[in-house]
């Protein structure tokens, strides 16, 4: 029987072509079956003829169907990718321009602080959704969320669904590709161990050829001359791409938290800024000090109109298809489900210990095992101080946003805002104004909530 499967958001112009090409190359798929579903019909027509190019160019031998119906999506299928913006750029700049009125800047939006809490109370209804989809027209396949908030969506699916759930996210992967370079060494030269949340996944160990991966990166510090020189002056000289000087300017806010707390998470600095209240202020000129830039809707949607140039030049036949392995995780994840050869990687999955001492079922990003027995922790690692405190202030906050999102509840949302560390800094008073504003701006995407009465 031939392996089917489906990509809900499957217009996304982001993420269907890398997927795609993903897929086709996966030896475990050939002759697949892939159904493209996206409640858009709009870039389907596209999305279809790329599937199809793609697929005559590798040699795949599979079929490719597109629709706008979920469930006719869902009937037969093994594997269901997700990759949605509820709202999509509309609903993402009252998420930014909002907070930032109330004097919040965030550096992206998507995971923590009022934007990520605010993304994730219209998104969990539609996730949820999908899962109970999938216990109707196929109860045995796997989710694999790529939709951001991460934590929130996978988890809320777990808590309220029967159906396998994982989340799944390149942050860990490219920051080990990133230091495999800096140090001129191949990517199976480092290892590491990682114990927290999406885009907070504290690093509990790093190798480097066997060697203790964090003293090498204090002396690389000291190497290109020391924590401050890394930070933006007048006249500075440029680094060269993917040298030393260049990853440590790039990743100065976690080598900062390095120097000062032993470790850090893997994930990107313009993602960890949000998780902590003191990276984000006037002071540091909103993240500039540490070489974070911010993510505006502006140039979001630049990028997007790349992404819909890269398909229309490769429909055109005037730009070589990308028929490379991404380094995604679905299709190489898939390849060790089918065949039983076992993959590692950092994925997002309820805490069955491998945090230690954090809440069970909690969804933590982790190193697991991937097989034909599914997906397990690799390790057990308890976070050290204060990664701990701060990773557990964060679970708190989800577990009160997806309850709020479940159940359409303005005060639990109220409480999230609240508790979270980047939303919730201000006065109290000035915190629920921002959240009427939010709730307000995005009304049309969340059908649940109704304003607090008196």
């Amino acid at each position: 029987m031939r392996t089917q499967v489906t990509i809900v958001g499957g217009g996304s112009y982001q993420w269907g072509p890398e997927l795609m090409a993903d897929l086709f190359g996966t030896p475990a798929l050939a002759g697949m079956h892939l159904v493209l579903e996206d409640i858009d019909p709009a870039p389907l027509p596209k999305m279809g003829a790329l599937a199809h190019k793609l697929n005559d160019a590798m040699g795949a031998k599979a079929t490719v169907a597109t629709t706008t119906n979920l469930g006719k999506s869902l009937d037969g299928a093994h594997f269901v990718i997700v990759c949605i913006s509820t709202g999509g750029f509309r609903s993402m700049a009252v998420d930014l321009e909002v907070p930032a009125a109330h004097g919040i800047v965030q550096t992206v939006g998507d995971t923590v602080g009022p934007g990520g809490i605010n993304r994730a109370l219209r998104n969990v209804p539609v996730l949820v959704g999908i899962g109970k989809a999938m216990e109707e027209h196929c109860p045995d396949a796997w989710l694999f969320n790529i939709t951001n908030p991460m934590t929130c969506l996978t988890r809320a699916v777990c808590r309220e669904t029967g159906i396998k759930t994982v989340g799944l996210c390149h942050e860990v992967g490219n920051f080990c590709v990133d230091l495999a370079i800096a140090c001129g060494r191949p990517l199976d030269a480092v290892s590491c161990m990682v114990t927290g949340i999406n885009h907070f996944p504290v690093l509990t160990s790093l190798e480097v050829d066997g060697a203790d991966g964090f003293e090498l990166l204090r002396a690389l510090v000291d190497e290109v001359g020391g924590l401050a020189s890394l930070r933006p002056s007048a006249g500075r000289p440029e680094a060269d791409p993917f040298s030393k000087l260049d990853f440590a300017r790039r990743h100065v806010f976690k080598l900062t938290l390095l120097d000062r707390w032993g470790t850090f998470p893997a994930a990107g600095d313009r993602h960890l800024a949000e998780f902590v209240p003191f990276a984000l202020t006037p002071e540091s000129e909103w993240g500039a000090a540490y070489n974070i830039g911010l993510s505006p809707i502006s140039k979001r949607e630049q990028h997007q109109a790349e992404y819909v140039a890269d398909v229309d030049a490769w429909l055109a036949g005037a730009k070589d298809l990308q028929t490379w392995q991404s380094g995604e995780l679905p299709s190489p994840m898939i390849q060790a489900m089918l065949t039983g050869e076992p993959f590692e990687a950092p994925v997002n999955i309820p805490n069955a210990g491998q945090g230690v001492g954090l809440p069970p079922e909690a969804v933590l990003e982790s190193i697991c095992v991937i097989d034909g027995d599914g997906i397990r922790g690799r390790d057990r690692s308890a976070l050290p101080p204060p990664y701990d405190e701060i990773v557990r202030r964060h679970i708190a906050t989800q577990e009160l946003t997806v309850e709020a999102a479940v159940r359409g509840d303005r005060r639990l949302a109220d409480e999230a805002f609240t508790l979270d560390p980047l939303a919730g800094r201000g006065d109290l008073a000035e915190t629920e104004a921002m959240v009427d504003e939010l709730l307000a701006g995005t009304a049309e995407w969340l059908p649940r909530f109704a304003p607090v009465s008196a």
